[in-house]
Protein backbone atom coordinates (compact mmCIF):
# COMPACT_ATOMS: atom_id res chain seq x y z
CA UNK A 1 0.00 0.00 0.00
CA UNK A 2 1.34 3.40 -0.89
CA UNK A 3 0.29 6.42 1.14
CA UNK A 4 1.59 9.85 1.93
CA UNK A 5 1.80 11.20 5.43
CA UNK A 6 1.42 14.88 6.18
CA UNK A 7 3.86 16.60 8.51
CA UNK A 8 1.12 16.65 11.14
CA UNK A 9 0.70 12.86 10.75
CA UNK A 10 4.43 12.41 11.33
CA UNK A 11 4.41 14.77 14.30
CA UNK A 12 1.50 12.90 15.91
CA UNK A 13 3.18 9.51 15.45
CA UNK A 14 6.45 10.86 16.88
CA UNK A 15 4.60 12.40 19.83
CA UNK A 16 2.85 9.09 20.63
CA UNK A 17 6.17 7.25 20.38
CA UNK A 18 7.72 9.79 22.75
CA UNK A 19 5.00 9.81 25.42
CA UNK A 20 3.98 6.12 25.03
CA UNK A 21 0.29 6.73 25.78
CA UNK A 22 -1.68 9.73 24.53
CA UNK A 23 -5.42 10.28 24.92
CA UNK A 24 -7.60 11.67 22.14
CA UNK A 25 -8.41 14.92 23.95
CA UNK A 26 -4.71 15.71 24.41
CA UNK A 27 -4.15 15.22 20.69
CA UNK A 28 -7.04 17.59 20.02
CA UNK A 29 -5.46 20.25 22.27
CA UNK A 30 -1.97 19.86 20.87
CA UNK A 31 -2.58 19.31 17.15
CA UNK A 32 -6.14 20.24 16.14
CA UNK A 33 -7.33 23.05 18.40
CA UNK A 34 -7.08 25.67 15.67
CA UNK A 35 -9.51 23.84 13.35
CA UNK A 36 -13.24 24.46 13.05
CA UNK A 37 -14.19 20.94 14.20
CA UNK A 38 -11.12 19.79 16.12
CA UNK A 39 -12.59 16.62 17.64
CA UNK A 40 -13.97 15.35 14.33
CA UNK A 41 -10.71 16.18 12.56
CA UNK A 42 -8.70 14.36 15.21
CA UNK A 43 -10.94 11.29 15.12
CA UNK A 44 -10.64 11.11 11.34
CA UNK A 45 -6.84 11.35 11.37
CA UNK A 46 -6.40 8.84 14.20
CA UNK A 47 -8.69 6.24 12.57
CA UNK A 48 -6.68 6.58 9.36
CA UNK A 49 -3.32 6.21 11.13
CA UNK A 50 -4.64 3.22 13.08
CA UNK A 51 -5.93 1.49 9.95
CA UNK A 52 -2.57 2.09 8.29
CA UNK A 53 -0.94 0.23 11.16
CA UNK A 54 1.14 3.24 12.24
CA UNK A 55 -0.27 3.47 15.77
CA UNK A 56 -2.05 1.22 18.25
CA UNK A 57 -5.01 2.11 20.42
CA UNK A 58 -6.91 0.96 23.47
CA UNK A 59 -10.57 1.70 23.98
CA UNK A 60 -10.49 0.62 27.63
CA UNK A 61 -10.34 4.32 28.39
CA UNK A 62 -12.65 7.11 27.35
CA UNK A 63 -11.66 8.95 25.27
CA UNK A 64 -9.52 6.49 23.33
CA UNK A 65 -5.82 6.24 24.24
CA UNK A 66 -3.26 5.77 21.47
CA UNK A 67 -0.04 3.80 21.80
CA UNK A 68 3.06 3.14 19.69
CA UNK A 69 2.84 0.13 17.38
CA UNK A 70 5.66 -1.54 19.32
CA UNK A 71 4.21 -0.70 22.73
CA UNK A 72 5.46 -3.10 25.38
CA UNK A 73 2.59 -2.39 27.74
CA UNK A 74 -0.72 -4.22 27.77
CA UNK A 75 -3.76 -2.29 26.67
CA UNK A 76 -5.29 -2.58 30.14
CA UNK A 77 -2.06 -1.90 32.04
CA UNK A 78 -1.92 0.58 34.93
CA UNK A 79 1.27 1.81 33.28
CA UNK A 80 -0.96 3.68 30.82
CA UNK A 81 -2.20 5.89 33.65
CA UNK A 82 1.42 6.56 34.57
CA UNK A 83 2.22 7.78 31.07
CA UNK A 84 -0.96 9.87 30.97
CA UNK A 85 0.18 11.56 34.21
CA UNK A 86 3.48 12.46 32.55
CA UNK A 87 1.58 13.81 29.55
CA UNK A 88 -0.62 15.91 31.82
CA UNK A 89 2.45 17.53 33.40
CA UNK A 90 3.84 18.28 29.93
CA UNK A 91 0.53 19.83 28.84
CA UNK A 92 0.44 22.03 31.93
CA UNK A 93 3.90 23.29 31.07
CA UNK A 94 2.82 24.02 27.51
CA UNK A 95 0.21 26.49 28.78
CA UNK A 96 3.14 28.66 29.96
CA UNK A 97 6.02 27.79 27.63
CA UNK A 98 6.75 24.76 25.43
CA UNK A 99 9.41 22.62 27.18
CA UNK A 100 12.55 21.73 25.25
CA UNK A 101 14.80 18.64 25.24
CA UNK A 102 11.89 16.53 26.57
CA UNK A 103 12.81 13.01 27.69
CA UNK A 104 10.09 10.70 29.03
CA UNK A 105 11.35 8.26 31.69
CA UNK A 106 14.86 9.66 31.55
CA UNK A 107 17.69 7.34 32.59
CA UNK A 108 20.67 9.72 32.72
CA UNK A 109 23.00 7.31 34.54
CA UNK A 110 22.53 4.71 31.81
CA UNK A 111 22.49 1.91 34.35
CA UNK A 112 20.01 0.09 36.54
CA UNK A 113 19.65 1.38 40.06
CA UNK A 114 20.36 5.00 39.22
CA UNK A 115 17.92 7.89 39.10
CA UNK A 116 14.98 7.39 36.77
CA UNK A 117 12.92 10.60 36.70
CA UNK A 118 9.56 10.43 34.96
CA UNK A 119 10.41 13.43 32.85
CA UNK A 120 13.36 15.65 31.98
CA UNK A 121 12.95 18.94 30.20
CA UNK A 122 14.25 22.45 29.93
CA UNK A 123 11.39 24.70 30.97
CA UNK A 124 11.58 28.48 30.80
CA UNK A 125 15.33 28.25 30.36
CA UNK A 126 15.98 25.97 33.34
CA UNK A 127 16.58 22.18 33.41
CA UNK A 128 14.35 19.99 35.57
CA UNK A 129 14.01 16.36 36.50
CA UNK A 130 10.41 15.65 37.43
CA UNK A 131 9.12 12.88 39.67
CA UNK A 132 5.37 12.31 39.56
CA UNK A 133 4.10 10.59 42.70
CA UNK A 134 0.62 9.21 42.06
CA UNK A 135 0.78 7.08 45.23
CA UNK A 136 1.90 7.93 48.74
CA UNK A 137 5.27 6.56 49.83
CA UNK A 138 7.14 6.49 53.12
CA UNK A 139 9.49 9.31 54.07
CA UNK A 140 12.37 6.81 53.98
CA UNK A 141 11.62 5.74 50.43
CA UNK A 142 11.38 9.33 49.23
CA UNK A 143 14.62 10.30 50.96
CA UNK A 144 16.30 7.28 49.36
CA UNK A 145 15.17 8.61 46.00
CA UNK A 146 16.71 12.01 46.79
CA UNK A 147 19.90 10.30 47.95
CA UNK A 148 20.23 8.74 44.48
CA UNK A 149 20.11 12.23 42.97
CA UNK A 150 22.86 13.31 45.36
CA UNK A 151 24.98 10.30 44.34
CA UNK A 152 24.60 11.32 40.73
CA UNK A 153 25.48 14.91 41.62
CA UNK A 154 28.79 13.81 43.14
CA UNK A 155 29.58 11.53 40.19
CA UNK A 156 30.06 14.52 37.88
CA UNK A 157 28.66 12.38 35.04
CA UNK A 158 25.80 14.85 34.66
CA UNK A 159 28.21 17.51 33.43
CA UNK A 160 28.53 15.74 30.06
CA UNK A 161 24.84 15.08 29.38
CA UNK A 162 23.94 16.04 25.82
CA UNK A 163 21.62 18.91 26.73
CA UNK A 164 24.20 20.79 28.83
CA UNK A 165 24.91 24.30 27.48
CA UNK A 166 28.16 24.58 25.57
CA UNK A 167 28.73 28.25 26.25
CA UNK A 168 28.55 28.15 30.06
CA UNK A 169 29.16 25.98 33.11
CA UNK A 170 27.14 22.73 33.43
CA UNK A 171 23.91 22.91 35.41
CA UNK A 172 22.52 20.22 37.70
CA UNK A 173 18.74 20.22 37.23
CA UNK A 174 16.35 21.05 40.03
CA UNK A 175 14.18 18.11 41.07
CA UNK A 176 10.44 18.73 41.03
CA UNK A 177 8.26 16.37 43.04
CA UNK A 178 4.69 16.50 41.76
CA UNK A 179 2.87 15.19 44.80
CA UNK A 180 -0.28 15.88 46.83
CA UNK A 181 1.68 14.92 49.95
CA UNK A 182 4.59 17.00 51.25
CA UNK A 183 7.57 14.87 52.24
CA UNK A 184 10.23 15.81 54.79
CA UNK A 185 13.08 15.21 52.35
CA UNK A 186 16.25 17.27 52.40
CA UNK A 187 19.41 17.83 50.43
CA UNK A 188 22.35 20.17 50.94
CA UNK A 189 23.42 19.81 47.32
CA UNK A 190 20.41 19.75 45.00
CA UNK A 191 17.31 21.88 44.81
CA UNK A 192 14.04 20.06 45.56
CA UNK A 193 10.69 21.65 44.73
CA UNK A 194 7.50 20.00 46.00
CA UNK A 195 4.24 21.11 44.39
CA UNK A 196 0.87 19.53 43.64
CA UNK A 197 1.02 20.57 39.98
CA UNK A 198 2.88 22.70 37.44
CA UNK A 199 0.10 25.27 37.77
CA UNK A 200 0.90 25.50 41.49
CA UNK A 201 4.60 25.87 40.66
CA UNK A 202 3.88 28.76 38.33
CA UNK A 203 1.60 30.46 40.86
CA UNK A 204 4.41 30.18 43.39
CA UNK A 205 6.90 31.87 41.11
CA UNK A 206 4.36 34.37 39.89
CA UNK A 207 4.14 35.58 43.49
CA UNK A 208 7.93 35.55 43.71
CA UNK A 209 8.21 37.59 40.52
CA UNK A 210 5.73 40.13 41.84
CA UNK A 211 7.72 40.50 45.06
CA UNK A 212 10.95 40.95 43.14
CA UNK A 213 9.37 43.51 40.86
CA UNK A 214 8.03 45.50 43.78
CA UNK A 215 11.43 45.41 45.47
CA UNK A 216 13.21 46.56 42.32
CA UNK A 217 10.85 49.44 41.66
CA UNK A 218 11.84 50.84 45.05
CA UNK A 219 15.46 51.15 43.97
CA UNK A 220 16.85 53.96 41.87
CA UNK A 221 18.69 51.58 39.57
CA UNK A 222 15.78 49.32 38.75
CA UNK A 223 15.91 47.94 35.21
CA UNK A 224 12.84 47.14 33.14
CA UNK A 225 12.37 43.44 32.48
CA UNK A 226 12.56 40.79 35.18
CA UNK A 227 13.40 37.19 34.35
CA UNK A 228 12.52 34.58 36.93
CA UNK A 229 14.97 31.69 37.01
CA UNK A 230 13.24 28.62 38.40
CA UNK A 231 16.51 26.95 39.38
Amino acid sequence: MSFRLSQRDKDIIAFINQFRAVDRDSLVDLFFKQLKSPVNACNSVMVRLYRLGLIERTQQYSPTVYLPVDAKIKKNSQKILHFLSILDVYKQMCTYSTPKQVIVEDKPTGRKGGIEPDLFCIFKGSPFWIEIQRNQYSEQKMQAKINLYEEFFFSDEWKSLHWQPEERAPIFPSVILITPVRYAVTSDHIRIIQVVSIHALMEKYKSSAKSQKEARTKTAHSSGEIRINLT
